[in-house]
């Protein structure tokens, strides 16, 4: 029997649509007794020396326990990519002196209550001296004004000294070039905007630290509270339940998450938090965040011979995850094509904002946007067909596994056949027939068709990573699966007990997926960056894998036969002799039999990274009297290697593109000249809902890996890399007739009839 590549509903559905999961926010009394409520005083200021922080009022308000401010802590988050100065990095748990973002904590309430606690913690006072606060990034990059004084600039770290970019030469890199075309590309502050907020909470017994939270990697958490709080790895024990969505913004436990135990110890009583909707836009981590400047230069018939791309990341206040995405832009810049001489930096850059953090696509999505972008660009200034452009400079599929200008190690791809697919699927030759006719009659709403190519890194940064898995079977003759791994709504719990099901000839419904307990499971790096499935499913695989040939031999003994002649059947799960199936012995015999009635078997999987690819075609209508947009369809070919659930597969790829579409369309976090954010809401806050998507068109296509035995490539961000592109470019070709040539996302109608305007004017 074959499980592998069916369509298998997913198991932790029935729960989710029925009782509903249980999130850290909806943990009992029976782990949480007397548990106190944190909330936190945050800076409204976005740049300002501390004067005062007077909590006296606050301590004497009903139900009031503890308030904590930052001159009472002396307590410093480290960072979580060391590589960053350490006066960047290293930031105060709570505000002590300075604050350099608004939304920074400075102070904190326990209380008895949440509603207590709001109440006491809008009686704090914080008196800030304001100074000059910078949260333009391009500003910032010029040092207008220095968040860290003591740091001199506001470039935190820069790739080219890393060894992470070639460095950029002048203009004569572009000399042999006959068409050369530049622009500025912006990828705005983005809102993870995860149904489930940030939350944590903890307890003490005795000197032992349980520790709940939202996160995308327990042991991630562990590692940081073991370095902080000075403990011995066995004193902590961090649970991860049920997460309502993490979308990289839950990569590395925060500042607030880290004081929940600090604060607990000081009561003496379990300590439980939770944001609200506003504080997660003003003060967790967003995502993209980056300016580029590009160039492209080739031949006036269209071939590319040179790119050059420059980044500006902006970092925040201090540097955490996001400051080191460039890693994942700068091997990413040529993108799907075959350019040959390509020039490449970066800049992490500090500024009065919330720091920022990954977000689904981290850096890849930045890269494919603006090299997709460059194409069009180049195309519209030679008079070329921007899909025959792409096509004629598409890496070859007979050139893999290939090494790119920059250095990265594409294992397979058919990025052709990508694109046709596409293409065929959305019928391109009547769009453009219909665009045609409606710029013929001069219809006010027009048609445009945008493609984008993409490809992406996953399970990286290169060159790979690994994880732990562990396969062991109950003596009922069951399975239960550990993983490092850890979802957020990827469906782990379906796919890898049909990996595991595939080798031990067990049913899906007999396996149990533990993961997200630092106390059962031993190790893991989490769920980041597209990595489980080829990761830890492959751990998973290989466990399972041992734990037949292991449970083979004790079959051989009860059956009184030589282990080459046992096999596993996969239609019943049972151990019988070749071509005698009529004795046979069952999973929980073997089990029994087995030394100490244990059979188990744990490993950890390294690999190389994988590269999924494919094409997106958006087609939009565009009311050229009013800038207002409509996506009508959108087409993706998602290749990502075998697939293990198409079910699932599918579910990522709406999820994926839905983002990439919002990012497009609507999504922007926005500041006003002081530093405050003015996206405190969603009714500020333009979050994307299927009233505004059409029905995706997901065209199959399947490369496997070599890269690891499953065959797999990351698939959770694809969508979300191809489409923001491809709704760009369908925009823009709606009204490149009129004179428009680039708009930067979003595309809000007020930027689109401003594009239009500047076009007749």
């Amino acid at each position: 029997m074959t499980i592998i590549g069916t369509r298998v509903l997913r198991k932790e559905d029935p729960l989710f649509l029925t009782v509903g999961a249980t999130y850290t926010a909806d943990l009992d009394d029976t782990r949480l007794d007397g548990a106190l409520h944190a909330t936190f005083v945050r800076s409204f200021v976005a740049n300002g020396t501390i004067i005062d922080v007077d909590a006296d009022d606050a301590r004497a308000m009903p139900g009031v326990v503890l308030v904590l401010t930052g001159a009472e802590l002396d307590l410093i988050l480290p960072g979580s990519v060391p590589m960053f100065p350490p006066d960047l990095l290293n930031r105060p748990v709570l505000a002590r002196d300075r604050v350099r973002f608004v939304g920074e904590p400075v102070a904190v309430v326990l209380s008895e209550t949440p509603q207590q606690g709001q109440d006491a913690a809008d009686m704090v006072f914080v008196d800030v001296d304001p100074l000059d606060a910078v949260t333009d990034l391009e500003e910032a990059a010029a040092d207008a004004a220095v968040v860290h004084e003591g740091h001199g600039t506001n470039t935190a770290l820069t790739f080219s000294d890393l060894g992470m970019a070639t460095g950029i030469g002048d203009d004569s890199f572009f000399a042999d070039c006959e068409v050369v075309v530049r622009q500025r590309v912006v990828h705005p502050r983005m809102s993870a905007a995860p149904l489930e907020v940030r939350s944590a909470a903890a307890s003490w017994t005795d000197e032992r630290l349980s520790m709940f939270v939202s996160s995308q990697g327990s042991h991630r958490v562990k590692d940081t509270l073991v370095q902080l709080y000075g403990l011995a790895p066995e004193d902590v024990h961090v649970i991860t339940p049920d997460v309502g969505g993490g979308f990289g913004a839950k990569v590395a436990p925060t500042p607030e998450d880290v004081l929940i135990p600090h604060l607990s110890r000081l009561a003496g009583r379990p300590v439980r938090w939770f944001e609200t909707r506003t504080e997660n836009l003003i003060a967790a981590g967003p995502g993209r965040a980056q300016v580029h400047h590009a160039a492209i230069g080739g031949t006036r018939d269209g071939d590319i011979t040179h790119y050059r791309l420059d980044v500006l990341m902006d970092a925040g206040a201090y540097t955490r995850v996001g400051a080191f995405l460039p890693f994942f832009t700068l091997p990413m810049a040529p993108g799907n094509y075959d350019i040959a001489n390509i020039e490449t930096q970066a800049r992490s850059i500090i500024t009065n904002a919330v720091p920022t953090e990954a977000f689904r696509g981290a850096g890849r999505p930045e890269a494919t946007l603006t090299i997709e972008r460059m194409f069009d660009l180049f195309a519209a200034e030679a008079g070329i067909d921007p899909i025959g452009l792409r096509r004629r400079n598409l890496i070859a599929a007979d050139a893999f596994p290939v090494t790119t200008a920059v250095g990265s190690e594409y294992d397979t791809g058919d990025y052709e056949a990508a694109l046709d697919r596409a293409l065929d699927a959305a019928g391109y030759a009547a769009l453009r027939s219909e665009q045609a006719a409606r710029r013929a009659s001069a219809d006010p709403v027009q048609i445009g068709i945008g493609v984008a190519n993409y490809v992406e890194i996953t399970a990286g940064p290169a060159p790979g990573g690994n994880e732990y898995g562990k396969v062991e079977i109950t003596p009922q003759g069951r399975a239960r699966v550990y993983s490092g791994a850890l979802s957020h709504g990827q469906g782990h719990a379906t796919t890898f007990a049909m990996i595991a099901a595939e080798k031990l000839g067990l049913d899906v419904s007999d396996i149990e997926v533990i993961q997200g307990d630092t106390d059962r499971v031993e190790r893991g790096g989490g769920t980041v960056a597209s990595r489980s499935t080829q990761l830890g499913g492959s751990a998973v695989l290989n466990a399972a894998e041992t734990v037949a040939d292991a449970a083979k031999e004790i079959a051989a003994e009860l059956l009184e036969a030589a282990v080459q002649d046992v096999v596993l059947d996969a239609d019943s799960g049972v151990f019988h002799v070749s071509g005698t199936p009529a004795v046979t012995r069952t999973w929980a015999e073997v089990a029994a039999a087995a030394t100490d009635g244990q059979l188990v078997a744990d490993t950890d999987f390294n690999a190389k990274c994988t590269y999924p690819f494919g094409t997106h075609v958006a087609v939009v209508e565009v009311d050229a009297e009013t800038g207002g947009v409509e996506l009508k369809r959108m087409v993706t070919v998602d290749d990502a290697g075998t697939l293990i659930n198409p079910v699932i597969v599918e579910g990522q790829r709406h999820g994926g593109i839905a983002q990439g579409v919002a990012q497009a369309l609507l999504e922007e976090i926005c500041f006003d000249e002081d530093g405050n954010p003015v996206t405190s809401n969603f009714a500020d806050y333009s979050i994307i809902s299927a009233a505004e998507l059409p029905s995706f068109e997901l065209v199959p296509m399947e490369t496997p890996t070599p890269n690891n035995p499953l065959g797999a490539k990351g698939i959770g961000e694809s969508g979300a890399i191809g489409s923001t592109p491809a709704v760009q470019s369908a925009v823009i070709d709606a009204l490149s007739h009129l004179g428009v040539r680039h708009i930067d996302i979003p595309l809000t109608p007020q930027k689109v009839w401003s594009a239009i305007a500047e076009a007749s004017s």
